[in-house]
């Protein structure tokens, strides 16, 4: 298998489903990865393990790490810790999106690195479910090459907001669609949609934070579709990179514009003007619970299996080999 080189606390030799990290041939082009472990000794070979995983965002704060109130990475991070008996920062966990408090996602990737090999990863991925609550659920688990980056790596990401169009909302779905009892345009938010694909500046679409790094505003949308499925619309935005409260902020605006409060052309206006203020005076972002990061692509290069690894984990059937009832 390859793997990087990175700074690791040396651990005694551990029992179970784990190998030796002592054979393999060494690559020290581990990169941005190796940068980005934190520093310690001795050094030992880290190998690095990729997570597609799935949450209902309702009851955390988001996925950034913080433990009051508690947040998806944070109880990641718990079951991690407890299953590879490693400490928070030798794992290195590594979130590709960076969720909003309520927002869900059903293909949030993440990565983080042991100094130890797998033979199988059926175990670790059962007993990572085991621990977790029911509303977070790890879908598979795979060997990463050194130069995977479940953040940098990506190439884009699809989000779908979830709008129910209906007179009554449906309770089924009220944690996961954004109610409306106006009836919405659908065909004029439609046409509105079509002004944001393609690469602009969205300084007007973007909220302030005051612990996210200065990002380049000039974004690229690759699609921006609204689709009617009875009287739920979802709408299904693709892009290279998103900034901060930019797809609720879209969202919010095409609300407006299916209400028929203001025309399609409004879009490339409040655009151009790179101005939030702007946007304040039509439209408020949209609630976060409609929202769901669906999946995330990356460079296919990235994604290859690394040599001698072990097979992609996606959770194990349970079968019955005797049943215990009597036959009557």
């Amino acid at each position: 298998m390859s793997y990087a080189v990175v700074r690791l606390p040396a651990l005694p030799n551990l029992n179970g489903s784990l190998s030796s990290t002592t054979s393999g041939s060494q690559n020290k082009g581990g990169g941005e990865d190796a940068a980005n472990c934190v520093g310690m000794n001795p050094t030992v070979a880290a190998f690095k393990w990729r997570l597609l995983i799935a949450y209902d965002g309702t009851h955390y704060s988001g996925w950034q790490y913080q433990q009051s109130p508690p947040t998806i990475q944070c109880i990641l991070e718990k079951a991690l810790i407890h299953v590879t008996k490693l400490e928070r920062k030798d794992l290195s966990l590594v979130g590709a999106s960076r969720t909003d408090a309520g927002v869900h996602a059903l293909g949030q990737v993440a990565h983080f690195v042991t100094p130890f090999n797998y033979d199988s990863l059926d175990s670790i991925h059962a007993a990572l479910n085991g621990l977790l609550p029911a509303d977070i659920r790890v879908r598979e688990i795979s060997p990463a090459v050194p130069e995977f980056h479940a953040r940098f790596s990506t190439e884009s990401k699809i989000y779908h907001y979830k709008i129910y169009n209906d007179t009554v909302m449906d309770p089924f779905l009220r944690h996961y669609a954004y109610h409306s009892a106006y009836k919405l345009n659908a065909t004029a938010m439609r046409e509105a949609a079509k002004h944001f694909i393609g690469k602009h500046n969205f300084s007007a679409f973007v909220n302030a934070s005051h612990n996210d790094r200065v990002r380049d505003p000039v974004k690229n949308i690759l699609s921006f579709d609204v689709n009617e499925m009875g009287p739920l619309l979802q709408l299904e935005v693709e892009g290279t990179g998103f900034l901060y409260r930019q797809v609720r902020n879209m969202v919010a605006l095409l609300l407006q514009i299916g209400k028929e409060a203001i025309p399609p052309d409004i879009v490339p206006m409040i655009l151009a003007t790179q101005d939030r203020k702007e946007l304040a005076k039509y439209a408020l972002s949209a609630p976060p619970h409609g929202l769901c990061l669906v999946s995330i692509k990356y460079n296919e290069q990235h994604l290859r299996l690394p040599s001698d690894c072990p097979l992609t984990s996606f959770g194990r059937h349970h079968t019955v080999r005797k049943c215990k009832l009597p036959f009557y």
